[in-house]
């Protein structure tokens, strides 16, 4: 039986060159492994509408949205999820850790020093081979 595709979002939020990341909480799926803030989209949400409502409850910021940077479908064991990734910036607020067990701002640079969930590899290689 296929698994039904989860709808993700999550934000590429900069800081001049840098950008945010945040690693999941231990006792999660996938825990201990960083990713983008975001989240799932519930029903009745515009994939703007989700993501905008992920940032306030996981880190306590307004954002705007920008364009889509990257699409992405990936298989987990326990799902399968469609990621769309968003540019975003944050309008108010600073990040707080509401979530999350830690969250960095790093540079493409710094990619390889962290261990990212499986469905955010081919964003990080976008990431680093744009900023080579």
């Amino acid at each position: 039986m296929k698994k039904k595709v989860t709808e993700v979002v999550a934000a590429l939020i900069w800081d001049g060159d840098r950008f945010l990341i945040c690693q999941r909480p231990a006792h999660k799926a996938r825990g201990l492994l960083w990713e983008f803030v975001g989240g799932k989209v519930e029903l009745g949400e515009t994939k703007e509408q989700a993501l905008v409502r992920e940032c306030r409850e996981e880190l306590a910021v307004t954002i705007s949205v920008g364009e889509v940077f990257m699409d992405v479908d990936h298989d987990y064991p326990d799902l399968n999820v469609h990621l769309t990734l968003f540019n975003a910036a944050i309008i108010e607020g600073t990040p707080k850790m509401l979530e999350h067990n830690d969250i960095r701002w790093i540079t493409p640079e710094e990619i390889p020093q962290y261990e990212f969930c499986p469905a955010d590899e081919a964003i990080l290689r976008k990431l680093q081979h744009e900023n080579v």
